[in-house]
Order: structure tokens, then sequence, then C-alpha cells
């Protein structure tokens, strides 16, 4: 599984003309499945991402997680975080879950978002998505669970 995870002051996903999505200050997420992820790292990941201190305390350290802000987020669906760019260059996405596996696991990863408490909102698995944002500080954070055990 791999993620980049932007903070951001505010941030909307668009599809077809029409938003389907917005939040305030969180977590834009977005998420690639790979084809050997389950529930187990469905559940650690969102453990992790819940528990970051990625924000601000008052001193302005990054000692504060979404818990503890009480965060909102945006999960986008992102296979091409598993694009080959190793050979020529039309990136190959052989490496990521087929859709019939990767679709599940991100409702997953939402559901148990929601399940800790925070306001979650998706684009669509599978569309064309305009996805705007206010990226602030920037922060930006990137996790994977390659070479994890």
């Amino acid at each position: 599984m791999r993620a980049v995870l932007q903070r951001v002051s505010r941030a909307r996903v668009v599809i077809d003309a029409k938003e389907v999505g917005q939040i305030g200050l969180g977590w834009v997420i977005l998420l690639g499945i790979g084809p050997d992820d389950d529930d187990r790292t469905v559940t650690t990941f969102v453990d992790r991402i819940a528990r970051l201190r990625g924000f601000e305390d008052p001193n302005g350290k990054m000692n504060l997680s979404a818990e503890d802000i009480h965060a909102e987020m945006l999960v986008i669906s992102q296979f091409t975080l598993y694009a080959d760019l190793s050979r020529g260059r039309r990136p190959s996405f052989v490496g990521a879950a087929v859709p019939a596996r990767a679709e599940p696991l991100v409702e997953r990863f939402v559901e148990l978002l929601r399940e800790r408490g925070f306001h979650v909102e998706t684009g669509r698995f599978g569309a064309m998505m305009d996805v705007e944002l206010t990226n602030h500080g920037p922060v930006t954070f990137v996790l994977s669970t390659d070479g994890w055990d």
C-alpha cells in the first residue's frame, strides 16, 4: 500500500464538473493498493495515518495528530502510485492491484477512518477526477508498506 498525504487547509474533488466532496483542515490522501495488500495492511495504514503527528501545536511544532485536531480526510484512489517508470517513457501499472481487489480495500480504508470518528470525503473509484487543494505548510509525506514485515 502506498499513500501520498498532503496536509491541507481545504480541498475538494470534482467529477464531470460537479463537486462530489470537500474538506477543511486535514489530509488529502492519494491511496494506491498493491497486489499483496489485505485487511491487515489497511488497518495498520489507517492507524499510522490517524496517529501521524503532522499538525502544529501552539508552539509551531508538528506534535499533533489527525486524531488530536479532528482532521478531515479526502481519500482519492490512485493506482498510478504503483507506476513502474524504470523502462522507456510509458509507465507500466502491472504492480498495482487489479480493480476488483483494490476497490474493496479502498472502501475498507475509508470505513475504518470513519469508524475512528473522522469526517471523510472521497472521489469515485476509477473516475477521471479534478482534485483541488491548498497544501498547508506545505507538508507532504509519502507512506508505503514496501518492505514492511
